[in-house]
């Protein structure tokens, strides 16, 4: 390789280094943001399963609709991935988690409809002739329970229609800073054993966040102005509370994903920046030596002339 392509080439790498160290910044700064979202909204879904363990009595005896197990011929899956990648295998893992969330339902394809947060799932299952029920990309770190209300409605409102007997969630459940999981679980029917296994992961390992307190209280309550009334105001929210913690999981782990990436790429490019000088060190040296031989064998040449 020519001295004029090395140090082009070396040229290229550190322009990328420029540009992977200035997304690890971005990235790092949206992480913290998202991480305290995320972390701080964990009660709020542990106050959710507390509320349903107290009400358990009292939904045996209403039987809402949302709470009904019926055969499974159609399902709806919710998959939350993001717009964009350069973010590890964290969309790579969604959608494989996804898929096999998928095949244990064993319906034929034309039985799922898929809802996708983020434009890399909708494209995926696009792609492989999936019905796409609503796609939703460029949802804001914002985003708050209310935003999410009229999405959880209408998922709701299908499934009391008939048109979903199940329905799923595949998001990326976040660990750490260098750790997430794609997980998956039902939403509807909405029951202690859809929500236990979410609540149960939501704990890091580490920090103040680390012990997720639950309240303990009556196994019946007596409300006011009839059970029914609260049931109706209540189920549909802890649907949307269900979505609107997948959505902060997922947020939190795409940008320590992307930071993780970029931060691995600037080490990278800075080692192979590293290699090409000493490379390019190495041929210019040696050109040098040559001319000097060359140079040297000249006069010599003509000294003995």
């Amino acid at each position: 390789m020519a001295l004029k392509d090395i140090k082009l080439k070396i040229k290229s790498v550190d322009r990328t280094r420029k540009v992977t160290k200035a997304m690890e910044s971005v990235s790092a700064v949206k992480m913290r943001k998202s991480q305290l979202r995320a972390l701080s909204g964990r009660p709020y879904a542990a106050a959710a399963l507390s509320i349903l363990e107290r009400m358990s009595v009292s939904l045996e005896s209403i039987k809402h609709p949302l709470t009904t197990v019926r055969t499974v011929k159609n399902a709806a899956v919710v998959v939350v991935t993001s717009d964009k990648g350069l973010c590890g295998v964290l969309n790579a893992a969604v959608i494989k988690e996804a898929e096999r969330a998928i095949a244990s339902l064993e319906l034929p394809r034309d039985a799922i409809s898929i809802y996708a947060f983020g434009r890399k799932g909708a494209e995926y299952f696009d792609r492989r002739g999936y019905t796409i029920e609503g796609k939703f990309e460029n949802v804001s770190d914002d985003v708050s329970v209310a935003d999410l209300a009229l999405v959880a409605n209408a998922i709701a409102t299908a499934f009391v229609e008939r048109r979903y007997d199940r329905v799923l969630v595949a998001y990326t459940n976040f660990r750490s800073t260098f750790e997430q999981n794609a997980v998956s679980h039902a939403v509807l029917p909405l029951s202690l054993e859809s929500i236990a296994p979410v609540v149960s992961g939501i704990a890091p390992e580490k920090g103040k966040f680390a012990v997720v307190e639950k309240s303990k209280g009556p196994s019946f309550y007596t409300v006011e102005p009839s059970p029914e009334s609260v049931v109706d105001r209540l189920i549909p929210r802890l649907v949307s509370i269900l979505f609107y913690h997948a959505l902060l999981e997922s947020k939190a782990s795409e940008h320590s994903a992307r930071m993780v990436a970029m931060k691995n790429a600037s080490d990278k490019s800075r080692d192979l920046s590293k290699s090409l000088t000493r490379t390019f060190n190495k041929a210019r040296q040696a050109m040098i030596t040559r001319e000097v031989s060359e140079i040297v064998g000249g006069i010599e040449a003509m000294a003995s002339a």
